[in-house]
């Protein structure tokens, strides 16, 4: 099992899905709004120190779509399109820690409309945390001849978030990385996330990522 702290790690919020997860889409906010992303930005990585935690384990496929993840036996139609042809697979948690949890409280007892801007740039710095953490994996195991397939989050079509509880259980979140989950199954610290990569011998072209692997078509913060 590998655990890490984020300072390291360099990683790069995307001022675009800022953007989007404020509704802009493609459109350009004003000038008062993209001063206000930068200063959440800054304040942001000033407070926060980012964790991940990720082990290996054997993966094996079943009929009608079951899958023996080792940690857990899940029947998932999504999550096997995703993992077909794999023989192990990633967990992998990370977590902005609970100062982004902090951050967004304190601003919104200030100024309602920063902190709904921190909302949005928490959101996009977590997804940036862990798309450089799988730019890393994806590198380490192309040095073995393996190949990583797009992450898979519980709560993508089909996959229940139910399986939060034995994901965090096996990877010892609680202890390694702070990381919980609630009665309600929602991850805390809120800006964090769990995902499952397959490992496999076959180089997958063209990996959805993100919104292009959820069929909730009607979400209002899709790409």
């Amino acid at each position: 099992m590998t655990e890490r702290k984020g300072n390291g790690m360099q990683w790069e919020i995307n001022r675009r899905e800022v953007r989007r997860y404020l509704g802009y889409g493609n459109k350009e906010p004003d000038e008062a709004v993209n001063d206000m992303v930068e200063d959440c930005i800054c304040q942001l990585k000033e407070a926060v120190v980012p964790k991940a935690v990720y082990q290996v384990f054997p993966l094996k496929q079943g009929d009608a779509d079951w899958l023996d993840l080792t940690a857990f036996c899940v029947q998932s139609k999504n999550l096997a399109r995703n993992l077909r042809g794999c023989g192990e697979v990633i967990l992998f948690a990370a977590t902005l820690g609970i100062q982004a949890d902090q951050l967004i409280a304190r601003l919104s007892k200030r100024k309602m409309s920063q902190a709904v801007v921190m909302q949005a740039v928490a959101a996009a710095a977590i997804e940036a945390y862990c798309d450089s953490w799988q730019a890393q994996l994806k590198e380490l195991f192309q040095k073995k001849g393996n190949y990583l397939r797009p992450r898979f989050s519980p709560g993508y079509g089909d996959f229940p978030l139910e399986f939060q509880v034995p994901f965090l259980q096996a990877l010892e979140c609680p202890k390694k990385i702070g990381l919980t989950v609630t009665d309600s199954l929602l991850l805390a610290p809120s800006k964090s996330v769990t995902a499952v990569m397959g490992i496999s011998c076959q180089d997958e072209k063209c990996p959805i990522q993100g919104c292009e692997a959820c069929e909730k078509a009607d979400c209002q913060f899709r790409r």
